[in-house]
């Protein structure tokens, strides 16, 4: 549909008042034109970014344990997926000097290079994904973007002729990787053509090319998950042979390890053909005791030795058989129990040099199809993470020594709130030192404008695609929030917790003294394994949100430290200051503010928590929900900078969405008060009109330049600052304007 057809829709559905929140005539259609980079720009980040990513070498890991560039300077990364890889040369150069302009200097390219179709050789490759891959780096790194490549995955893969008995046709291959080595076969030869051919569009191959940050060995996949029990009998067989060889190892034969359990026996042992019985994954996050908690704690030892054993040699094999200079990641996945095993996948991930996870802020969706998109009819609870900061992305345990990342995140739809996403997640990854999280994903060479699956039609509705930040909820807060991150203009703070555990913790599943809280992938758990961790012992759950929660592995457990949070954390008014003291979050009220010398703001519920004050600006606003930043972008504080970014977030939503509220009970079987979907609407998108007046102490500002959602001048206003301020009401249908 053309753009003034947008516009023409816009209007006539505005009229018959369908929205979400609010009176819906009080919002501004979101209309991006097609953007050619032009010099006139007021905003435009492509310059935060080298002129060629990885033109002074590959990144490594800095001295604080997060990334520096070749040349030793740190370097902080707002990422992004995208899915984009396999387009032209011409769209993916607009795509990435795109991500540029809005503050993004790494990409993920999540890919399946193995061969796909009608029963391939295990060895043969998807070139087209291959090619996609060379083409997208090439065009990244000419915009300074980095790019952390994921290219296996063991969803669904066409196994037939692939030699692993007990799979054909097209299956899940969860688990195999680490012990079946008919498929690490395969598998090192998909990476061998991935890494080692020149690539036709740099002329250098990706084992060599530092625009290259992160190889991550596989996606979400781990022994130490729920999927390990539905490993096929041939091969649970195989591992059970791999284990039984194990324990003679340790024990001396099978029967002294039979001993030492007071026999207690298990479904498939077979120990006069070399073969012991695997306990269900589920038996870990029970308590038990006797000969039985000891056999556990030996598939434990066994299971956590095979995996990082695994990744040791696929590093090994990366370095000096492909050739590859890159930082390398395992995987990206959670455990069955976050409080017993998470700590056991950490430390089989330290094989590597990057630790990673997949982190969502989500609340609770029911319908048919939620795990990848939003059809009339479904119920939501429209969760915040201003009121559940438990629930925030960032909120990671991370192994010293080791850049911590989360490769996969958003607020996703149907959050209604998504604005406060960027401006949550670049606060609380600078105090935390979480080194990069990567948005899922990009799905536009721009702005996704119409986001809905076409292909599908509920009468005449069309189902809005769940996982895309190419919004302008999301991209659209990107800037200033990036901006803010990048320069490091919030401090990261000391360390709340250090814990030290020692190996025999680990496998004897000795509860921590802090346990991140369990995520939720409405693909592959159910919400009762997604539960907060709750265990009455060491620190206060709420320390993610004071300071760095550290761990290190193999030392002694009795020298532990944990921080007096008493003067950070006040559990009765529900308020959480950081130890840097530049964010305070008041999770009762539904509040975060960020105060620093160069980069001030307020997310949440605005209209509820009334006037902010903070050291240099003021906000007062009428919005229901809203994210506000201000920053410097002349490095200046900004009661003196003479160049000053303002951004305004509010809901969005496409025109004529159309909520009620509504009960609803959810598969976990728990009843919930949230929102029924009525209408998913159609193009343009829709923002709330702003409410906000500011006021900045900084007498050297004379115009507000309005924007428009590309970057350039839209109008220009004069500012007069009186009595040593300047105050001014903000435009209701804008999302930038820099302040000069």
């Amino acid at each position: 549909m053309p753009r003034h057809a947008y516009l023409i829709v816009a209007a006539i559905l505005l009229l018959a008042g369908t929205a979400a929140r609010g009176d819906s005539t009080n919002a501004w259609a979101f209309i991006h034109p097609e953007d050619h980079f032009g010099a006139n720009a007021l905003l435009d980040l492509r310059d935060l970014n080298e002129p060629v990513a990885g033109q002074s070498g590959f990144v490594r890991v800095s001295r604080d344990g997060g990334f520096a560039r070749g040349d030793g300077t740190p370097i902080r990364f707002w990422a992004c997926g995208s899915s984009l890889y396999n387009q032209s040369a011409d769209e993916l150069a607009r795509h990435a000097r795109f991500l540029a302009k809005i503050g993004v200097n790494m990409v993920r390219l999540h890919a399946q290079i193995g061969a796909d179709g009608d029963a391939p050789q295990l060895t043969d490759v998807n070139q087209k994904e291959i090619d996609g891959i060379w083409r997208a780096v090439a065009a990244f790194k000419n915009a300074g973007i980095y790019v952390t490549i994921s290219p296996y995955w063991a969803l669904d893969r066409p196994a037939t002729r692939w030699g692993i008995e007990g799979y054909e046709k097209h299956t899940d291959l969860w688990g195999l990787l680490f012990f079946n080595e008919t498929l690490q076969k395969g598998y090192k030869a998909w990476v061998a053509k991935l890494y080692t051919p020149k690539n036709p569009y740099t002329g250098i191959p990706l084992a060599r090319d530092p625009a290259v940050a992160i190889v991550q060995i596989q996606n979400e996949d781990g022994m130490f998950f729920w999927t390990m029990d539905a490993i096929k009998p041939p091969q649970k067989r195989l591992l059970g042979r791999k284990f039984a060889a194990w324990l003679v190892a340790k024990y001396g034969s099978l029967e002294a390890a039979s001993d030492n359990w007071d026999g207690v026996g298990a479904a498939g042992d077979n120990f006069a053909a070399g073969e012991v019985g695997i306990m269900s994954v589920g038996q870990w996050t029970q308590p038990h005791r006797g000969g039985k908690r000891r056999r556990l704690t030996d598939q434990l030892e066994f299971f956590a030795d095979t995996q990082r054993e695994f990744y040791a040699q696929m590093v090994k094999f990366y370095r000096q058989d492909l050739g590859c200079r890159q930082l390398i990641n395992c995987s990206n996945w959670v455990t069955a129990d976050a409080v017993r095993l998470n700590d056991v996948e950490r430390y089989t991930d330290t094989a590597a040099d990057v630790l990673a996870v997949n982190k969502y802020f989500n609340g609770i969706h029911e319908g048919k199809n939620t795990g990848w998109r939003i059809d009339p009819g479904d119920y939501f609870t429209n969760d915040s993470g201003v009121l559940n900061p438990r629930d925030l992305p960032t909120n990671l345990k991370q192994v010293s020594g080791h850049p911590m990342i989360v490769t996969e995140s958003s607020w996703v739809s149907p959050l209604e709130d998504q604005n406060e996403g960027p401006f949550l997640t670049a606060a609380y990854e600078s105090l935390s030192g979480v080194a990069g999280l990567y948005w899922y994903t990009a799905t536009a060479e721009q702005y996704a404008e119409d986001p809905r699956v076409g292909f599908v039609s509920f009468v005449g509705q069309h189902p809005l695609r769940k996982y895309t930040c190419s919004t302008p909820a999301l991209m659209g807060n990107f800037p200033a929030a990036a901006l803010l991150y990048r320069k490091g203009y919030l401090k990261r703070g000391e360390p709340v917790v250090v814990e030290n555990r020692s190996l025999e913790d680990l496998w004897n599943r000795q509860l921590p003294v802090i346990a991140e809280d369990r995520s939720f992938d409405p693909n592959r758990m159910s919400r009762d394994a997604a539960e907060q961790s709750e265990f009455g012992r060491g620190a206060d759950p709420l320390a993610f949100l004071v300071g760095p929660v550290m761990v290190n592995y193999g030392v002694d457990s009795n020298h532990s430290f944990i921080a007096d949070l008493s003067g950070f954390i006040d559990h009765d008014r529900k308020i959480i200051t950081s130890n840097t003291g530049q964010i305070r979050l008041n999770y009762g009220v539904g509040l975060c503010t960020i105060d620093a010398p160069e980069a001030q703001g307020v997310s949440g519920f605005l209209k509820k928590a009334g006037d902010v004050h903070l050291s240099t600006i003021d906000v007062s606003s009428g919005n229901e929900q809203a994210s506000i930043l201000v920053v410097s972008m002349d490095d200046r504080p900004l009661n003196v900078s003479r160049k000053i970014l303002v951004q305004v977030g509010t809901p969005a939503h496409l025109t004529g969405w159309k909520t009620e509220p509504a009960d609803f009970t959810s598969g976990d079987r728990h009843q919930y008060h949230g929102l029924k979907v009525v209408n998913i609407g159609m193009p343009p998108w829709m923002m709330d009109d702003a409410d906000v007046t500011l006021t900045i102490r900084n007498t050297s500002l004379a115009t507000e330049t309005v924007l428009n959602v590309s970057g350039y001048p839209r109008r220009e206003v004069k500012i007069l600052p009186e009595n040593g301020v300047v105050k001014m009401r903000l435009s209701k249908d804008a999302m930038y304007a820099v302040l000069h």
